[in-house]
C-alpha cells in the first residue's frame, strides 16, 4: 500500500516516520523548504516509546505527484485545508482513501465536496507533539492514538455494525508493528465526537484564561468553570445523536480539573505565538450546531468571542 501523508510537521512527521520506520511505503507530501530539511537531516522522532532518525525520507513536491496513492493521511490544521486539498488533488484516483486527522467535523464536508464522501473515511489522533529548534519531531507524552474507521449513517439512539469494512481492516493490518497505538472503528463520527467534546472546552478554556488547567483550577471558581464548559460541550454532542458515555466523560472531567496540571491546548500554544488558530473550527462550528439553546450565559459563546477578537487584533496587526 503506498501511503501519502501530508505534511511532516509534528502529527504527520511523528505517525508518518512510525510507519517508515516500520518499514511500510511512506512518502512525505512537502514544501521545498522542509524537503530541503528532510534530505539534510533525515526526519528525526525523540520520544519516549523510542528515538529515531530516518535519513531522507521519500519527500515529494506537488507540483511532482503523477500517480494516485493508495492511502492520504492528512495532518494539516483546518486553516490549511483549502491549500492541503489543492496540493494532493493529483494524488486522489479511483481507489484512494483518505484518512483525515483534523479535530471537529466541519472538515469532512469540504473533503466530501471536493473528492466524493465514498473516499473520505473519519480519522482522530490523540498525541502532543512539536518541532523543536532543530526541526526534530519531539513526542511530549504518553500517549499516541490514530483511530479511524467508516462514516456510517446515525439515527439518534440507534446502534452501528462493529464489522470493519474491508478497506479499514487493510489500513489496520499496515499499520500493525508501528511504534504508536492504531485502532480501528466501525464508526469513526463517534470518536471523533468524543474528542471534540474533551478538545473544545480544553482549547476554550485555557485559551480564555491564557493559562494551563492546574492554574485555572486553582483559581476561585477555576474548576466549575472548566465543568461548565465540559458540560456544555456534551450536551451538543448528545443532540446531534452521539452521547459520550459517563465513564469517558467523567475520564474529561478528571482531566480538564486536575489539581496541579499543566495540560494546555496546542491553540494556547499558537495564540501565544501570535500564530492562526483553529477558532472556527474547534470552537464556533461546535457553538453554531448548538444553535440557540446555548443561550446567553453559553461560556462556549464567550470563550468563542475571546478566540475571535485575537484573529481580528492578528489581522489588523498584519495588514
Amino acid at each position: 500500500m503506498r501511503v501519502l501523508v501530508v505534511g511532516a510537521g509534528a502529527v504527520g512527521g511523528y505517525f508518518g516516520g512510525r510507519l517508515l520506520e516500520a518499514g511500510r511505503d511512506v512518502t512525505f507530501l512537502v514544501r521545498p523548504r522542509r524537503a530541503a530539511e528532510l534530505a539534510s537531516s533525515g526526519l528525526t522522532i525523540r520520544s519516549q516509546f523510542g528515538d529515531v532518525t530516518l535519513p531522507k525520507p521519500a519527500t515529494i513536491l506537488s507540483e511532482n505527484i503523477r500517480d494516485p496513492f493508495d492511502l492520504i493521511v492528512l495532518s494539516c490544521k483546518a486553516y490549511d485545508l483549502e491549500g492541503a486539498m489543492d496540493s494532493f488533488a493529483a494524488a486522489v484516483g479511483p481507489h484512494t482513501v483518505i484518512v483525515p486527522l483534523l479535530n471537529g467535523m466541519r472538515h469532512l464536508d469540504t473533503l466530501d465536496a471536493r473528492f466524493g464522501r465514498e473516499r473520505v473515511l473519519g480519522g482522530w489522533c490523540m498525541i502532543a507533539a512539536t518541532l523543536n529548534d532543530r526541526r526534530e519531531v519531539v513526542h511530549m507524552n504518553e500517549i499516541h492514538l490514530l483511530a479511524f474507521g467508516e462514516r456510517p449513517g446515525r439515527v439518534r439512539g440507534g446502534n452501528s455494525d462493529d464489522a470493519l469494512s474491508e478497506r479499514v481492516q487493510t489500513i489496520a493490518d499496515l499499520m500493525k508493528g508501528a511504534r504508536f497505538e492504531s485502532q480501528a472503528v466501525a464508526d469513526a463520527v463517534a470518536g471523533m465526537w468524543s474528542k471534540w467534546v474533551f478538545l473544545a472546552p480544553l482549547a476554550a478554556g485555557t485559551c480564555l484564561m491564557r493559562a494551563s488547567i492546574g492554574d485555572i483550577v486553582a483559581s476561585p471558581g477555576g474548576a466549575d468553570f472548566m465543568l461548565g464548559l465540559s458540560d456544555e460541550c456534551a450536551a451538543i454532542a448528545a443532540a446531534h445523536g452521539y452521547p459520550v458515555s459517563p465513564d469517558l466523560l467523567e475520564r474529561s472531567h478528571t482531566r480538564l480539573t486536575g489539581a496541579g496540571s499543566t495540560l494546555t491546548a496546542s491553540m494556547l500554544r499558537d495564540l501565544q505565538a501570535n500564530a492562526p488558530i483553529e477558532a472556527d473550527h474547534i470552537v464556533g462550528d461546535l457553538l453554531r450546531r448548538g444553535g440557540e439553546a446555548q443561550g446567553e450565559r453559553s461560556l462556549l459563546a464567550i470563550a468563542y468571542t475571546h478566540l475571535k477578537a485575537y484573529e481580528a487584533g492578528r489581522a489588523r496587526s498584519a495588514s
